[in-house]
């Protein structure tokens, strides 16, 4: 295991489609998987896609089962390995909500997102996942299958009037110095 690289908007890698996993279980794929969850963990982050850390493959994790310290507010999201994943909405109702990504570093902005998702897919083993998910949930897996698709959040922002560092936007949520 080790502690890859995230690849910060700007760099092309995060512009292409990424390929779908046709070998489950293969010591590439458990290796590769390895080094996303010891990245996300380092990073505090709710979640992590492969093209993230330059490997262009369909696999994204997410969730740690407890608060994540980036989203002190938000509902624990079970973790998941979710493989060649499919989203589809169920219903109309979008949710506006702050985000934030590994990739894009120090910035937040009002993203929209559909509110409940049904989303499927394979685990490691090639074991099927079929599940649904609301609120801060299907935010996450929503934010992560973007990444497959080479869409990164600002490119979802409609109001750029919420969009800024988090330095700015919440001071209150920034670490105290010794200055």
């Amino acid at each position: 295991m080790a502690i890859r690289e995230i690849l910060k908007m700007g760099d092309t890698r995060l512009l292409r489609q990424a390929e779908p996993v046709l070998d489950f279980n293969s010591q590439a794929l458990l290796s590769g998987i390895a080094d996303m969850k010891e990245t996300m963990l380092a990073a505090n982050g709710a979640g992590l896609a492969a093209p993230q850390i330059g490997w262009n493959v369909q696999v994204l994790i997410f969730g740690t089962g407890l608060v994540i310290p980036r989203y002190p507010d938000a509902a624990p999201v079970p973790q998941t390995v979710l493989i060649n994943p499919q989203i589809t909405p169920l219903g109309e109702e979008e949710q506006n909500d702050w985000e934030g990504c590994l990739s894009v570093p120090g910035l937040r902005a009002v993203v929209p997102r559909w509110q409940s998702i049904r989303y499927t897919g394979f685990d490691e083993f090639g074991n099927t996942i079929d599940r649904t998910a609301d609120g801060f949930h299907a935010k996450v897996v929503q934010h992560e299958c973007d990444h497959l698709m080479g869409i990164l959040y600002p490119m979802r922002v409609r109001d750029f009037g919420k969009f800024g560092f988090n330095a700015v936007l919440f001071p209150e949520l920034q670490p105290e110095t010794d200055d």
